[in-house]
C-alpha cells in the first residue's frame, strides 16, 4: 500500500476524531448553560416569591422598600451584584406577574432572565403571555424579543382583536400543546420599511425588492416559514396563472399562498385567491398537511368588504403592507383603534 495514502487515512481520521469530540464539547457546554439558565431563573422568581410573602405577612407599605435594601446589602456582599437593590425588585415583579411555578419552569426552558424582564413590564396579561408562549415557540433571541414588541407584533396579530376569553383558550392551547393557529401566526398590517421602495412602484419592484430582502421578510412573517418559489405557474384548463409568492410554515404544516396588490382590496381578488388554494390542494398538498391558506397583502384595506365576504372561512388572510413606517405613536393608536372596533364586532356577532 502506498504510503501516502495510509498517511492521508490516518489524517482524515484524526481530523474526524476531533470534529467528533469538538461536536460533544459543545453540545455539553450548551445543555449546561440551559441547564444554568433555568436554574438561575428559577431561583430569581423563588427568591422574589419568598420576599412578596415577608413584606405581604408584615402588611406595611414602607416595609417593602426596607426589606429589599437590606437584603440587597446582604447579597451583594456575599454574591455579588447579581442582587443588587434594583434587580431584586425586578425578582418581586417576577413573582407578581407570573405567580405560577410551574409555567416560570415550562417557560425558563427557552427564556432567560433577560427574557423575562423585556416582559415583566408590559400592561396587558394577554400581551405578556402571547410574547412569552411565541418566544418559547420560536426561540427568539433578547435582541428578537425586543424588536418584536417594538414593532407591536401582539397589536398587529388577529389574536389581539378577539375577546379575551378567546385569545386566553388559544394561548392556553399553544402552552399545553404547542398548538399554533392562523391566528397566531398572520400579522396586519406587514412592516416592510426595510424594503427602501419610494412612492411609485410597480407590483413587480415590490416581489423583487422582497426577493433581495427574503431573510428580512421572513423575520417579518414570523417563525416558521419557509420560502419555496416566486410566479408558480398554475395551470387549469387552457389558461396560465402566477401566485406571486409561495411558502410553507411547519408550525401550522399548511402551504401558504401570498399574492402582492398595489392598490386597496378588490372584491375579485377572493375568487382568484380561491382558485390558487384549491388548485393547491388538489395538486401540492401532500398527508398529514392542513389545507393551503391565503394571505392577500394590499396597500389598503376595506373592512366592510372583507367582513361580508367572510374570507376567513374560505381560508384567506387580507392584509395591509407599510412600506414607511408612519410615527410610533400614530401607527399606536391605529392599532388600538382596530382592536377596539374588532372587539365590539365579536361581541355584538355573538349577541346576534
Amino acid at each position: 500500500m502506498n504510503p501516502s495514502s495510509d498517511n492521508m487515512d490516518i489524517i482524515r481520521s484524526e481530523a474526524g476524531l476531533a470534529a467528533d469530540v469538538r461536536a460533544m464539547i459543545e453540545q455539553t457546554r450548551e445543555a449546561v448553560a440551559r441547564t444554568v439558565n433555568a436554574g438561575m431563573t428559577l431561583l430569581y422568581w423563588r427568591v422574589g416569591r419568598r420576599i412578596q410573602v415577608e413584606i405581604l405577612k408584615n402588611q406595611r407599605a414602607e416595609y417593602g422598600g426596607e426589606i429589599v435594601s437590606t437584603l440587597s446589602r446582604k447579597l451583594t456582599g456575599e454574591f455579588g451584584p447579581g442582587f443588587s437593590e434594583k434587580n431584586l425588585r425586578h425578582m418581586v415583579k417576577f413573582a407578581e406577574t407570573f405567580s405560577e411555578g410551574r409555567i416560570v419552569s415550562t417557560l425558563s426552558r427557552q427564556l432567560g432572565w433577560s427574557h423575562f424582564k423585556e416582559i415583566l413590564y408590559l400592561k396587558d396579561e394577554l400581551q405578556r403571555d402571547f410574547y412569552a408562549e411565541m418566544c418559547r415557540v420560536e426561540r427568539w433571541s433578547v435582541r428578537t424579543l425586543r424588536a418584536k414588541i417594538e414593532s407591536m407584533l401582539f397589536e398587529r396579530t388577529a389574536i389581539s382583536k378577539k375577546p379575551d376569553e378567546l385569545a386566553r383558550a388559544e394561548l392556553a392551547a399553544l402552552r399545553g400543546e404547542d398548538k399554533l393557529t392562523p391566528d397566531l401566526v398572520f400579522r396586519d398590517p406587514y412592516l416592510l420599511d426595510f424594503l427602501g421602495l419610494k412612492d411609485r412602484y410597480l407590483e413587480k419592484d415590490l416581489e423583487d425588492a422582497i426577493l433581495r430582502e427574503l431573510e428580512t421578510f421572513l423575520l417579518e412573517l414570523g417563525g416558521g416559514f419557509a420560502f419555496l418559489g416566486r410566479q408558480t405557474r398554475i395551470q387549469i384548463d387552457s389558461d396560465d396563472f402566477y401566485l406571486d409568492l409561495l411558502f410553507y410554515h411547519r408550525g401550522l404544516k399548511r402551504l401558504i399562498a401570498i399574492d402582492l396588490k398595489l392598490g386597496d382590496f378588490k372584491a375579485e381578488y377572493k375568487g382568484q385567491m380561491e382558485l390558487y388554494l384549491r388548485w393547491l390542494a388538489k395538486h401540492e398538498q401532500q398527508a398529514g398537511e392542513g389545507p393551503p391558506l391565503g394571505l392577500i397583502l394590499c396597500a389598503g384595506k376595506k373592512t366592510e368588504q372583507i367582513e361580508l365576504l367572510e374570507l376567513d372561512q374560505s381560508g384567506i388572510h387580507v392584509a395591509e403592507y407599510l412600506t414607511a413606517l408612519p410615527p410610533r405613536e400614530l401607527l399606536q393608536q391605529k392599532l388600538h383603534a382596530a382592536i377596539e372596533i374588532s372587539r365590539a364586532r365579536l361581541e355584538a356577532g355573538k349577541e346576534d
